[in-house]
């Protein structure tokens, strides 16, 4: 398979329309047309305290961005979709990301409009809209395209954001050197945390996944069996720490956070199936076997829906997107940072439940500033648990505001020989590579730190659902069924014979 064949199968952008994430069945399809623009990246803010861990991370996002940049190029236009208020429709440039405009829903959108793009006005003067809105949508794009080259759009989803970062915008910096103690950077981190859950500690979604970073109910309720301390979900502060060791152990599987971050939204399965599909098709390094198998899913899924189902399984426009929306998002972290004062937050290890009129009494905050720190407190904060205050109180509790310290460095040194675990993902694959996760389990949980004890339960729950699991049989099986390689092959074949991907499918 030539280059050229590669980037002609995945040289789309798959636009979401209506609904909180989205609707699949109000999804357009366009395609990159010309060699994109290159996009400006968000300013990284240097973290608060540096260890090889950290820059290792970050040579990795410079990668990550610069294969984000050449697949999707369109991801900054998703900063402008996270914080404009709902009930607008927000269209960008496919290139660049540049929002062109924003329609608000219910209205005539030859007259109302926020127009961004002025030269672009003028194009829809005298133009009937369709009746039906996704008609709109589609003449829209058919009047910019010439225009302005392949066009993306999307219903606007900034409400939740707009509606919590008055409330926990202070909290970044803090959240950020959480995230930087886990190798994790902070914009990609918080990023992941502003299309989840918009920074709210309480949202709960249609599939029960909860707070910050929306893990499931039940993974949760299966981490607290190995963590040290409670875990209080909808607390942020606490829930920071576990997504971060999450991230930064997907992120040293795949060596990359692309693929990572798509695991976390559809599963190990769905990327696994993805990363294959574009081996096969001559991707040389994860990067780009993630994003050219991901094409090939998004077009196949167009070809036939149910006809090369076994391909991609439940990967759909959602998870294709879901990394782009993340990478748009680090601007959005970066600008929250510069515009909303900070604060400090501190964590104590509660030897005892301590009831909220304590904690008021004691700390003489009120009672809605105890739960802004503490979205998770209703009457009391139980034992074991932590409660997360402006200032100390020796009286609740222990000092376990790791992030406040450099890290010790029998955690920065385990830390640090992690991350640069020379593996392949099928070697992560592998029953066998379980004795590896494990004896780094043992390496965190003896530096007797309080991030050491997150990355040894985490590292335990990712254990325990990898190989207790059928997915290295389900991913072993698609690698090597001459019947998957054979639809495989007969797909590819097919999209080679209809029309090229900067052609609109619908």
């Amino acid at each position: 398979m030539n280059r050229v064949v590669i980037a002609a199968l995945v040289g789309i952008a798959i636009l979401l329309a209506a609904g909180p994430m989205a609707d699949p069945e109000s999804l357009t399809t366009e395609a990159v047309a010309e060699a994109p623009v290159r996009a400006a990246r968000p300013i990284l803010a240097p973290a608060r305290f540096q260890h090889p861990a950290y820059q290792y991370a970050l040579a990795r996002l410079e990668q990550d961005f610069d294969a984000v940049q050449a697949f999707r190029p369109s991801y900054p236009f998703w900063k402008h979709v996270f914080t404009i208020p709902d009930g607008a429709v927000a269209f960008g440039s496919v290139q660049d990301g540049r929002l062109l405009v924003t329609f608000p829903e219910r209205s005539n959108w030859t007259r109302d409009g926020r127009w961004e793009d002025l030269s672009l006005k003028p194009v829809l003067q005298g133009q009937g809209m369709p009746a039906s809105r996704r008609q709109w949508r589609d003449r829209v794009v058919s009047l910019f395209e010439p225009q302005v080259g392949p066009v993306l759009h999307n219903a606007t989803r900034g409400s939740i954001l707009l509606s919590n970062s008055g409330r926990y915008g202070g909290f970044l910096d803090e959240w950020s050197a959480i995230y930087e103690r886990f190798g994790v950077p902070a914009e990609i981190g918080l990023a992941q945390a502003i299309v989840e859950s918009g920074l709210n500690g309480t949202i709960r979604s249609e599939a029960r996944a909860v707070g910050f970073c929306q893990w499931l109910e039940r993974n949760w309720n299966r981490m607290k069996g190995f963590a040290a301390s409670v875990i209080e979900g909808h607390n942020q502060t606490t829930q920071a720490p576990y997504c971060a060791a999450y991230l930064v152990i997907l992120a040293t599987k795949y060596g990359s956070f692309v693929p990572a971050l798509s695991e976390h939204h559809s599963g190990a399965v769905n990327v696994g199936r993805t990363v294959i599909n574009g081996e096969r098709l001559g991707g040389h390094d994860i990067r780009e076997r993630y994003f050219t198998g991901s094409g090939l899913a998004m077009r196949l899924r167009d070809l036939s829906l149910r006809g090369y189902r076994e391909i991609y399984r439940t990967y759909g426009p959602r998870s294709s997107l879901y990394a782009e929306m993340v990478f748009g998002n680090t601007f959005n972290v970066t600008e929250l940072k510069a515009k909303i004062p900070q604060a400090r937050i501190f964590a104590m290890r509660t030897p005892r439940a301590i009831p909220l009129s304590e904690i008021t009494r004691r700390s003489g905050l009120s009672p809605d500033e105890v739960r802004r720190f503490n979205p998770a407190l209703v009457r009391q904060v139980p034992r074991n648990a932590t409660l997360y205050l402006p200032s100390y109180v020796a009286d609740f509790g222990a000092d376990v505001s790791f992030w406040h310290n450099a890290p010790h460095p029998t955690f920065a040194a385990v830390m640090n020989d992690f991350v640069r675990i020379d593996a392949t993902v099928e070697q992560w694959d592998d029953p066998r590579f379980e004795t590896v996760l494990r004896d780094f389990q043992k390496r965190f949980k003896a530096t007797n730190t309080e991030e050491g004890s997150v990355m040894s339960a985490v590292l335990a729950y990712v254990a325990a659902e990898a190989y207790a699991s059928r997915r290295s049989q389900i991913l072993a099986e698609f690698r090597t069924s001459p019947r998957i390689r054979s639809l495989f092959e007969r797909g590819v074949a097919q999209l080679e014979k209809v029309k090229p991907p900067d052609q609109t499918v619908r």
